[in-house]
C-alpha cells in the first residue's frame, strides 16, 4: 500500500525504460519483469507498460468471481483489465488479514480458472524458524494451497518463499538458507506432482531483497527470481536487482 497515482505511474515508466534499455540482454537470460501495484492503480500502469516486456499483476483477488462481496475484487475482473499475475498467500494476507490455507487453495484456483498466472507464496515465522519448524510449515502450506489442483493447474503457477521474519525487517535469510527451502520446495513439487514440475515451476525468494544481496541469492542454483518488497519502490534499485540476474 504505497505511492500515489502519478507516482506509479512514474515507476512503470522508468521501469519499461530500464527494460527496453536492457531488453537484448534480459532476453538472452529469459528474464522477465512484472510490477504488481495497488489494485486502484493497475489500470495507470497498465497503460503505462502497453506494448512494452514488463508485466502487471495484482496484489490479491477473490475466490468468487462475483457477487456482493463489497470491497473484494475478482480474478475476472482482474483478467479484463489485461493483468497476467495475481500474488496469491502472501505472508501479510496471512498474518495480518487472516487467510486460511483453504482460503488461499481456492484463490490459487480461482486465479488459475480465469487464465491468471498465481505467484504463491509460502514463508514461516520467526518462531516457528526457531523452533526447528521451517520445512514443515512449508511443507504444509504447500500441499494445503495446492490441494486437488492438478499437474495442468499447477503448471501455471509461480511459487515465492518469503520468509515472515524476513519481511520488511532489514533481516534477510542466508543464501544457504533460502537455497535450502527452495530445494526442499523443488523436492516436493516433484514428489507431489512429477519431475518435470519439479525442474520447470519458478521458485522465487522474498524477503528484504535489494541490489546489494540479491546476485548472491539469485546465484543459487533453485532461486530463481525474486520478489521483491520495499526495493522495489525505486525503479534504479528494482532494475539493479534484475540486472544482478
Amino acid at each position: 500500500m504505497n505511492l500515489n497515482r502519478q507516482q506509479a505511474v512514474d515507476l512503470a515508466s522508468q521501469v519499461v525504460h530500464g527494460a527496453v534499455a536492457h531488453a537484448d540482454t534480459f532476453a538472452r537470460r529469459s528474464i522477465s519483469l512484472v510490477l504488481c501495484p495497488p489494485a486502484l492503480y493497475l489500470e495507470a500502469v497498465l497503460n503505462q507498460t502497453k506494448g512494452s516486456d514488463v508485466a502487471v499483476g495484482a496484489q490479491n483477488a477473490y475466490f468468487q468471481p462475483a457477487g456482493a462481496f463489497t470491497g473484494e475484487i475478482s480474478s475476472e475482473m482482474i483478467a479484463d483489465l489485461g493483468c497476467t499475475y495475481v500474488i496469491i498467500g502472501h505472508s501479510e494476507r496471512r498474518q495480518v488479514f487472516g487467510e486460511s490455507d483453504q482460503m488461499i487453495n481456492q484463490k490459487l484456483a480461482a486465479v488459475i480458472a480465469a487464465g491468471l498466472q498465481p505467484i504463491f507464496c509460502v514463508g514461516e515465522t520467526l518462531a516457528e524458524r526457531e523452533a526447528g519448524e521451517t520445512a514443515q510449515v512449508i511443507e504444509h502450506q504447500f500441499r494445503e494451497g495446492t490441494k486437488a489442483l492438478n499437474a495442468e493447474d499447477f503448471s501455471k503457477i509461480v511459487i515465492a518463499y518469503e520468509p515472515v521474519w524476513a519481511i520488511g525487517t532489514g533481516k534477510v535469510a542466508t543464501p544457504n538458507q533460502a537455497e535450502t527451502v527452495h530445494s526442499d520446495l523443488r523436492k516436493l513439487i516433484g514428489s507431489c506432482y512429477n519431475s518435470s514440475l519439479e525442474n520447470s515451476v519458478s521458485i522465487l525468494y522474498g524477503g528484504s531483497v535489494n541490489s546489494a544481496n540479491a546476485a548472491e541469492l539469485l546465484a543459487q542454483p533453485n532461486i530463481d527470481g525474486a520478489l521483491v518488497g520495499g526495493a522495489s519502490l525505486k525503479a534504479d534499485s528494482f532494475m539493479a536487482i534484475a540486472a544482478s540476474a
